[in-house]
């Protein structure tokens, strides 16, 4: 917290990703924080913390960001050393954090009243018990004994633009006056309950003034909610230009007061450079600021991944190699949207001969080839033994998540108030297996489905989607199938979910600790074919090889029979099957639901849009399908 350096409690970093990052509201076991922009985060305090090399995703986040200040991928602040010494350094290091909603209200006598009044006290007394930090009410008049807990008032204020705000309870029970009776009025917040939702109201104590909650809920509530103040209530600041965004009543805790907008990239060797390119790629911060040749050789006695990286290298041959990358590649520079990240690794995976395996990146395939059973399924098999993640922070929305093929249609929320030089980052390591489909059996079936009447409503959906969350939001015209992924990826996409599930139900995997990466046909190179099923979580599940094992022959064959067959039937039917977008509906999935198809929001990275069963398999019509006959 702003001006306190003890825990208070602790989230695992991926969650710094996509739960609980710079902007999001923490709900603690006692008290409500928000985690603080990265002006105030301090590396300083680990002097062994280093940034994560990754060269590829950093200079994704400089082109998208569009700041080629930033140098470096960071992950959190943190110290080994808690559990032993509660009050030692590692206790004051971590993410900052301050108090958010600014209101409390004591959970015996109601009274509710901003932190800095000081009604309210802080005490965390233990060092070794953070969860128990809390704040009390110092003077309740109702208590019998101890210190009255006092809890974050529940509601705040947020727009689509990013803005956060404490909800204006003093104005608002006066009607936008002031008190008469009193410069500091005291409230009451009196939670009745009931079937109704929320049914809360606020009360004046010195001159009686009463109003309930329910007057600002829904559309017509929304039109008594004071403008937005452009408030970033993580960097204690307020936006210079002025918010024309409607304010929107939210309960703490709900699902859409923050999303992350993030990028990820698979650490993969450049597509055809040497090991030396490959190092000299993955460690540039090292030799970036090298002016010319003479730098080496002091860099070899002084800097130690030199020595212990490059020894096998001569000075002309690593130069060269920093010069090639100090080049750089030409042509998208001025490429609008979100920097492609799969071609690279596309570009690995369908090639003929494997790269040489290394610590981060170790695949294998089968010198039998794909299994005989499976040879009008798939057209190659590849076991990834390793793989190494890494994902960026890069920004935030509120109210509407951020689109995952157009980043300028929804606003992002900055991360600090000067332009950074480093964004968050976390990396994990995992296994997967890389499944690429037949070119021709695809060729053949977007012949099929192209015009037909269950495609033509996809694309419609996907324009009033479009048109109806973003259109008047982007200057100088709007293209509402702009970024349409094509039929191509509708098919890739639900065969991906339909084996994740398969892999989660009959392997033991949890579907949440398993991701998708969908490789699929595209302007430049539209033979694209890719499905890559892998593990991305931070702990030992990932890394056991019990996924990689199941691209063995006998499990690859009954794991791909098994998917298919289940997606012949869902419990919901007829009603799953059946389904198609229509309007006024803005989904973007056909013969799809929780029960077939839908799996957890950071397994699918598409949102479980873009999924029907009909594509694949034949629970309708046969010439819709994919694969007309199961394996």
């Amino acid at each position: 917290m702003a001006g306190y350096f003890r825990r208070v409690g602790s989230v695992r970093p991926s969650h710094l990703m996509f739960t609980t990052g710079v902007g999001a509201i923490v709900d603690l076991p006692n008290i409500s924080v928000l985690v603080r922009g990265l002006d105030d985060w301090n590396h300083a305090a680990v002097p062994d913390s280093e940034p994560i090399a990754e060269p590829r995703l950093l200079a994704a986040v400089r082109k998208l960001l569009n700041r080629k200040s930033i140098k470096e991928l960071r992950p959190a602040p943190w110290m080994e050393g808690t559990d032993q010494q509660p009050n030692g350094p590692a206790a004051k290091v971590g993410v900052p954090i301050t108090p958010f909603p600014g209101w409390l209200r004591c959970t015996v006598c109601d009274e509710l009243a901003p932190l800095d009044r000081g009604v309210f006290d802080f005490e965390n007394a233990k060092p070794r018990k953070p969860h128990e930090a809390r704040f009390f009410h110092k003077s309740c008049a109702r208590k019998k004994s101890g210190k009255p807990m006092a809890v974050a008032a529940r509601f705040v204020l947020a727009c689509s633009a990013g803005h956060l705000d404490d909800f204006p309870y003093a104005a608002f029970v006066h009607h936008g006056g002031a008190c008469p009776n009193a410069s500091h009025p005291r409230l009451r917040m009196d939670d009745r309950g009931g079937n109704l939702g929320a049914n809360v109201e606020i009360r004046c104590v010195p001159c009686g003034a009463r109003r309930n909650m329910k007057e600002v809920l829904g559309p017509r509530g929304a039109e008594k909610l004071p403008r937005c103040r452009g408030r970033w209530a993580h960097l204690s600041d307020f936006d210079r230009d002025a918010c024309k965004g409607q304010l929107k009543l939210l309960v703490l805790g709900a699902s859409n007061q923050w999303f992350a907008q993030t990028l990820s990239a698979l650490a993969v060797p450049p597509t055809g450079a040497s090991e030396l390119q490959a190092k000299v790629e993955q460690h540039w911060s090292t030799f970036e600021g090298m002016e010319n040749p003479a730098f080496l050789k002091f860099a070899r006695q002084a800097v130690p991944v030199v020595k212990r990286e490059f020894e096998r290298w001569s000075d002309e041959q690593i130069w060269a190699a920093v010069e090639r990358h100090r080049a750089g590649p030409k042509g998208d520079d001025d490429e609008k949207g979100y920097p492609d990240l799969h071609t690279p690794e596309w570009e690995i995976f369908s090639a003929g001969e494997l790269p040489p395996a290394t610590d981060d990146f170790t695949l294998r395939r089968d010198p039998n080839g794909v299994p005989g059973e499976l040879k009008e399924v798939y057209a190659d098999v590849i076991q990834a033994e390793r793989l190494r993640e890494v994902r960026a922070l890069v920004g935030f929305t509120r109210l509407d998540a951020p689109d995952p093929m157009d980043p300028d249609l929804v606003k992002r929320a900055p991360l600090s108030k000067a332009n950074p030089d480093w964004v968050p980052a976390s990396e994990v390591r995992g296994e997967g297996i890389f499944l690429r489909l037949p070119q021709d059996l695809l060729a053949d079936w977007e012949r099929r489905v192209d015009d037909t009447e269950c495609m033509v409503a996809h694309r419609e959906a996907y324009g009033r989607f479009r048109r109806s969350r973003y259109s008047g939001r982007i200057p100088g015209g709007f293209d509402a199938m702009k970024h349409w992924p094509g039929a191509r990826y509708l098919a890739l996409h639900t065969l991906s979910h339909l084996l994740i599930r398969t892999i989660a139900l009959e392997c033991g995997y949890s579907s949440a600790s398993l991701s998708e990466r969908i490789y699929a046909g595209n302007d430049t190179d539209p033979r694209r074919a890719g499905i890559l099923i892998y593990t991305a979580v931070p702990d030992a599940e990932g890394t056991l090889g019990g996924l990689v094992s199941l691209a063995e022959h006998d499990h690859l064959v009954r794991l791909t029979r098994r998917a298919l067959t289940d997606a012949m039937h869902c419990s919901s039917d007829p009603l799953c099957a059946e389904r198609l977008p229509h309007d006024p509906e803005e989904f973007l999935h056909g013969a799809a639901c929780h029960v077939c198809l839908f799996v957890s929001e950071t397994t699918c990275e598409r949102g479980n849009r873009f999924l029907d069963r009909r594509f694949v398999v034949p629970i309708g019509d046969p010439d819709l399908a994919l694969f007309r006959e199961l394996p």
